[in-house]
């Protein structure tokens, strides 16, 4: 994957803004991490090479008469009965040079990401989350209250994953207008905006679950982590 800067040195401050402010009235603790993409997703890459390579040799086995005719036809028309002899070894570089020229095309992230499925960019924004929240953020907090929001904008995906305390008293759908808001502000071209909405919304729901008390510190970072 190619790191690039996804937010502005104003964004950052926007979104750790937002952290602090929400963290005002609530125990809970914020962490906020962006990165560019969850995934580099080679294997979907490979997995669409090996799949029209397949989809030829397929076309061949149900058509070999029309198969035979291009070859006639690249043979500068001359009717020629092809032996197998013949016919195998030009199949196989077609077959090679079709797996060659899919899996160059899709080396551009771009159209590699285009043809992922949005199952698999799900699981892997999802998978990527929780890595990070388990490195970063799960029991970091002596009461268990600690939060990720986290945003890959090149799926323009992304996941709330929560310490074992939010868990047993807020449920996932809680966090759907957080999510809503942030991902509109995300395909607008607004990642520091959404997520510092999402981080306001989420904060909003901590507040009243885990109301800020006497004494309660600030146990994990404010600012935003861009990976």
């Amino acid at each position: 994957m190619t790191a690039f800067r996804t937010l502005s040195d104003a964004d950052h401050q926007l979104v750790t803004d937002a952290v602090r402010d929400a963290e005002r009235a609530t125990d809970g603790e914020i962490v906020t991490i962006v990165t560019d993409l969850s995934d580099s997703y080679h294997d979907a890459g490979l997995h669409w090479a090996i799949g029209v390579t397949f989809a030829a040799l397929a076309m061949f086995a149900l058509f070999p008469g029309k198969i035979l005719a291009i070859f006639t036809w690249a043979a500068n028309g001359w009717q020629y009965e092809f032996p197998l002899h013949e016919v195998l070894p030009i199949l196989f570089v077609v077959l090679v040079a079709k797996f060659l020229v899919v899996r160059f095309l899709l080396a551009w992230m771009p159209l590699r990401l285009a043809l992922t499925p949005k199952r698999t960019k799900a699981r892997r924004v999802r998978r990527r989350a929780v890595q990070f929240f388990k490195v970063g953020a799960e029991r970091r907090t002596a009461a268990r209250v600690g939060i990720l929001i986290y945003l890959s904008t090149g799926e323009h995906m992304a996941e709330i994953v929560a310490d074992e305390a939010i868990v047993a008293v807020v449920s996932p759908d809680d966090w759907g207008e957080a999510m809503a808001v942030m991902i509109d502000l995300v395909r607008a071209g607004k990642a520091g905006e959404g997520m510092a909405a999402a981080v306001g919304k989420v904060g909003a729901v901590l507040a009243m679950q885990f109301p800020k008390s006497e004494g309660d510190m600030n146990e994990l970072p404010d600012r935003l982590i861009e990976l």
